[in-house]
């Protein structure tokens, strides 16, 4: 082979080495202060949370045929984040199965872990706050993901909400 072409290759190899160094360096960094970024991304979205929110259910009884009835909601509203693989048992009280495991964001930018536990009669919840490094360490790059697609959404809806808002004040002045 042409020594011009086996060096010209031998220095492409030495800076893909180069960059995968500084990659995993920088995804290294990244890693370290996806608590900081996850909690700026919570007070910035917080505002929002208050509009596009749902009420989360805390507790509700179960008829027969599984309606539920005489649901509490909590008070604040929030959105979904991630879903976990449940615990065996709930945290306040280990004779409790976690049915379903959620991270969600309060209207107050605080993130928190949501367990349901579903029986026959009853279905209860326990929320636990979440710091954003537990939070990460927990339901990982999805969090990000997810604070930022819900916020394009809303934007994206909005947007439409304005422009439909616009047509129809044209039509009316015409």
């Amino acid at each position: 082979m042409d020594p011009i072409i086996e060096e010209g290759y031998a220095r492409l190899l030495e800076t893909l080495e180069e960059l995968q160094a500084k990659k995993e360096e920088s995804a290294s960094e990244l890693r370290g202060s996806m608590g900081a970024l996850l909690a700026r991304m919570a007070a910035d979205t917080a505002p929002v949370v208050k509009r596009i929110g749902l009420e989360m259910l805390r507790r509700a009884k179960r008829e027969a045929s599984g309606d539920l009835y005489d649901q509490e909601f909590y008070e604040k509203k929030m959105i979904v984040l991630g879903k976990g693989d449940p615990l065996p048992y709930r945290p306040d009280d280990p004779t409790k199965p976690v049915d379903a495991q959620i991270c969600v964001l309060d209207e107050d930018g605080a993130f928190h872990e949501l367990m349901y536990t579903n029986t026959d009669i009853r279905t209860d919840s326990y929320l636990a706050p979440l710091a954003p490094e537990e939070a990460f360490e927990i339901y990982g790059y999805e969090l990000v993901f997810m604070l930022y697609r819900a916020l394009y959404e809303y934007a994206e809806k909005d947007e439409e909400l304005t422009a439909a808002l616009a047509r129809t004040l044209e039509y009316l002045g015409s």
